[in-house]
């Protein structure tokens, strides 16, 4: 049996984020996620909200103060029972995914949840993503690299 290399640790410079893939500065972590065409969420294991993007034209307005707060308080009451029924499935592993549809002023809305898990399969929280799929709709034919025009 052939044994893998073992992966050196890498120390990484102060400030800088060594992930599996690479490694990345606060600021381009921030940046990278606030350039995603999608407006993403995350509520942590104890269902309350930890972070938001700022994509550039969110869907759904998100000010600081969501932050700290349970995502139960962050949807009308008519619609905590499936809140809590999706986070109940996605701590015991009944499911991973969540997804439903919108319209919203002539708009389509796709909204997502995926279960969050470490290494282990222990849940970690949820990840809600929501985009504007309205133009993605229209898309026909093909239109590739070396059709750009600039």
């Amino acid at each position: 049996m052939v044994e893998k290399p073992k992966a050196k640790a890498v120390r990484s410079p102060e400030g800088v984020l060594q992930l599996e893939t690479g490694a990345l500065s606060k600021e381009e972590v921030d940046a990278v996620l606030n350039a995603l065409p999608v407006d993403v969420t995350f509520v942590d294991k104890e269902d309350t909200v930890r972070y938001f993007n700022r994509a550039g034209k969110r869907t759904f307005v998100r000010t600081k103060g969501v932050v700290g707060r349970k995502v139960q308080l962050c949807h009308p009451q008519k619609s905590i029972h499936v809140v809590n029924r999706i986070l109940e499935d996605f701590k015991t592993g009944k499911r991973d995914v969540a997804e439903f549809w919108v319209q919203m002023r002539s708009r389509l809305v796709y909204i997502r949840y995926f279960t969050m898990r470490d290494g282990e399969g222990k849940y970690m929280g949820t990840l809600e993503v929501t985009q504007d799929v309205t133009d993605i709709k229209k898309i026909e034919g093909e239109k590739r690299l070396l059709d750009w025009k600039g």
